[in-house]
């Protein structure tokens, strides 16, 4: 196990260095290298001071962390409902956060309110569909993944009616929200603090995982607490969600395209995993919000539409490598 996360991080540690390098460079003005480290040495260009430090940092290194939180609650939802189709989003959270977020916007509040909505939304709509699955007492993954749909399901007729009735002025920012938006995310302190806590929780997790991957019922012939684990495992996907959710909006396919490329290049070990999760897909959505800004530049793109186009046909490709 040890030479394997070695060789995991001598793949993924420079794709996420080259990520963030990327992402302070390129955009609607390129920085060479050069000009780049004369900024770090507190020279350069003023422009370029601005640019880097005070614009691209701070939206990079909150890319790389909600990428890295959707990734790892994708592996985790997957494992929870050992459904391979299970993404973040599943379960509704999106819906709630979303719900959140567009009555805020149409209160015409700050981006921080519309921040702490979301964030209210997604954990009201945790509570909801915990709350349902377990009505008659106990629930499994089953209950869980159909209560997730429905709620999902209701909030997304509450969206269409929202959008619906909306003033036109407001539409362009609440459609951009939806589609999954760095351009308002309001720092990375909580994203990278959410991040760390959750692989310090789950690393030393790693061989109950293993485990619990393999069946409720064997995990529990072997003595694991299956239900306190399983709630565990959906607390913390749940708690991601909502962060990721609340600084960047909806964004589609990391959670769901990241582990299954992970686990075809380092196997099913949670523990080699889930860090890989991190990095992998951090990286990938610092390229796509780089590429999201520099297409079209100076005119900005959701990141949610470039993570879409290049999740449909990256997933496409990973079925016709695994038919079975």
């Amino acid at each position: 196990m040890v030479s394997g996360f070695y060789r995991m991080l001598a793949w993924l540690l420079p794709l996420a260095c080259l990520s963030l390098a990327l992402g302070l460079l390129v955009g609607s003005v390129t920085i060479s290298p050069a000009a780049a480290w004369a900024v770090f040495k507190g020279q350069g260009d003023p422009l370029h001071h601005t640019l880097m430090l005070e614009l691209r940092l701070p939206r990079v290194l909150a890319a790389f962390a909600v990428g890295g939180l959707l990734a790892i609650a994708g592996a985790l939802m997957q494992l929870l409902l050992r459904n391979p189709l299970a993404d973040p989003y599943v379960l509704g959270l999106s819906g709630g956060a979303a719900v959140g977020a567009l009555l805020a916007m149409l209160a015409g509040v700050g981006t921080t309110w519309v921040s702490g909505s979301a964030f209210l939304g997604a954990l009201a709509s945790t509570l909801l569909v915990f709350g349902l699955a377990r009505i008659s007492g106990n629930w499994n993954p089953l209950r869980l993944l159909l209560t997730g749909i429905v709620v999902a399901s209701g909030w997304g007729a509450v969206i269409s009616f929202m959008l619906a009735v909306s003033p036109s002025r407001e539409l362009p920012g609440m459609l951009y929200w939806l589609m999954g938006d760095l351009s308002y995310a309001q720092g990375f302190a909580l994203p990278w603090a959410t991040l760390l806590l959750v692989l310090l929780i789950l690393q030393p997790l790693g061989r109950s995982l293993n485990v619990l991957a393999r069946g409720s019922q064997q995990a529990a012939s072997l003595g694991m607490a299956v239900v306190r684990a399983e709630g565990l495992i959906y607390l913390l996907a749940a708690l991601m969600t909502a962060i990721a959710v609340t600084v960047a909006g909806s964004i589609g396919f990391i959670g769901l395209l990241v582990p299954h490329a992970l686990r075809l290049l380092f196997g099913y070990d949670q523990r080699k995993l889930l860090p890989a999760c991190a990095l992998a897909g951090g990286s990938l959505l610092v390229l796509a919000d780089t590429l999201a800004r520099s297409l079209l530049a100076p005119q900005q793109l959701p990141v949610g539409v470039i993570t879409a186009l290049l999740g449909v046909p990256a997933f496409l490709w990973l079925l016709s490598r695994r038919p079975g």
